[in-house]
């Protein structure tokens, strides 16, 4: 398909941009990963990735030249998208904050990934058009890539969460909480259309210790096991549409997460 491709052993080309972005009032730091030879990796795929401040704690390059040289991987452009400052209000659900007004930012970054960076890919990195696209995140930058994908299947096609914040709540857990106040299950529900899109989901056994149903099963795999069940009321199904990998002994930091970006690499984009 590729010819050439894999004549000798692959590397990642590693560039790092600041953009100016007129929504978020800030530059924005992009650390973007390709193959070296970009002629032979063309058609290439896309991955946005939030928090890319973090993608030397993943791992991440080591993991893309395995799957490269073992032939696993089609050819991938990332984009990883450094968070600021503001990352609590930026990340979340779009014109959802939760109950202490954390994510108030969301629907103006993801107005900034529509309308500044995915226009501007071309003259950053030469590349315009792709086969697949996605994008993935990690707790609350999972949630927030969940939410942009969810409400953009024209431009997305996969979504990747590690130890997403489902639990992002309208409501505090001390003033008549119920789990009919999650956001995102309830942008689920209300969603008439269901969009066009395949997610994959990770959780970890020990993402946390917090049960508050006391149903011996901790909050973070209960939120994610419920939105996968909102998402097959909308007629999603398992496993063609809905990936879900759980860690025994995975924790929620970048340690397990970038243990499982490989698993979500070739589920996106393996060959």
């Amino acid at each position: 398909m590729y010819p050439g491709w894999l004549d000798t052993e692959m590397t990642i080309t590693e560039q790092e941009i600041n953009i100016t972005s007129a929504l978020l009032e800030r530059e924005v730091t992009l650390t973007i990963l390709k193959p070296e030879d970009s002629d032979i990796a063309e058609p290439l795929n896309l991955l946005l990735l939030n928090d890319g401040q973090e993608l030397e704690n993943l791992g991440a390059r080591n993991t893309l030249e395995t799957l490269y040289n073992t032939n696993r991987l089609k050819p991938v452009l990332v984009v990883a998208i450094h968070a600021g400052d503001n990352r609590l209000d930026e990340y979340g659900i779009a014109g959802k904050p939760d109950f202490k007004g954390r994510g108030a930012k969301a629907d103006v970054y993801t107005q900034f990934i529509k309308e500044e960076l995915l226009p501007q890919l071309e003259q950053l990195t030469g590349f315009n058009e792709f086969d697949t696209t996605a994008f993935a995140g990690f707790s609350l930058g999972g949630l927030s890539a969940f939410d942009i994908v969810w409400n953009n299947p024209a431009l997305f096609n996969k979504t990747g969460v590690f130890s997403g914040s489902f639990w992002w709540r309208g409501k505090d857990l001390a003033k008549g909480y119920t789990d009919a106040d999650r956001l995102m299950h309830q942008a689920i529900r209300e969603t008439k259309t269901k969009p066009a899109i395949n997610a994959w989901l990770q959780t970890g056994t020990k993402d946390e210790t917090s049960d508050r149903n006391k149903n011996g099963i901790i909050d973070a795999i209960d939120d994610t096991i419920d939105l996968i069940k909102e998402m097959e009321v909308k007629g999603f199904k398992r496993p063609d549409e809905i990936q879900y990998v759980e860690i025994i002994g995975g924790t929620h930091d970048t340690a397990t997460w970038g243990k499982a970006m490989a698993k979500f690499l070739v589920w996106a984009f393996g060959r």
